[in-house]
């Protein structure tokens, strides 16, 4: 089992996210229900230059470029998160609770979350899935394309799983260390 997972069954969160999001650790299963924003990396350079266009205290952000057919989402899988390490900071600075990808993200982020808010992992390659928990009610910066504008969409029952926590407890980091001592053991690397 992972770092810190305790069992059971899986934590509902309900945007606007509070400070439930605090006692989550690493490994927790939850799922999320209510507004989440799509950003990718235009949309966070878009952000830092012209201010969020949405109420950031609670919010939950997620690293997606979805495919937006006639007015409904197609499929929504999450986007690397690291490629948003160095974008990160004004979000959390500004009360998001929530990022929401895959992947993982660096130290960094992971000190800037600390006693703030998670990072919630949702599986790569599940795009239908998440789309199908998923609905549409908006959209923010509309000119940047598709997969760069921030979506507003409506989930119900996401299913996520604590990747970092905000106690710094790292799903990611810990699978890393994992790999690299049964790679150097393998290996006879010292």
């Amino acid at each position: 089992m992972p770092p810190g997972y305790r069992g059971g069954g899986a934590v509902n969160l309900t945007t606007p996210l509070g400070d439930e999001v605090l006692d989550l650790r690493a490994g927790d299963r939850v799922t999320l229900t209510g507004t989440i924003y799509t950003a990718r990396d235009e949309a966070h350079l878009r952000m830092m230059e012209e201010g969020i266009p949405f109420d950031p205290v609670g919010a939950a952000v997620y690293h997606c470029g979805p495919v937006v057919r006639d007015g409904r989402l197609v499929v929504a899988g999450p986007t690397t998160s690291a490629r948003m390490n160095a974008l990160t900071g004004f979000l959390i600075d500004a009360g998001v609770r929530a990022l929401i990808g895959k992947g993982g993200m660096g130290p960094e982020v992971v000190e800037q979350l600390r006693g703030r808010a998670v990072y919630l992992a949702f599986t790569g390659g599940c795009a239908a899935l998440a789309a199908d928990r998923m609905s549409l009610s908006g959209v923010y910066f509309e000119d940047l394309g598709m997969a760069e504008a921030v979506w507003i969409i409506e989930a119900d029952h996401l299913p996520l799983t604590v990747g970092i926590d905000a106690r710094g407890g790292d799903l990611f980091s810990a699978v890393r260390e994992k790999a690299k001592t049964q790679f150097h053991q393998r290996f006879n690397i010292r």
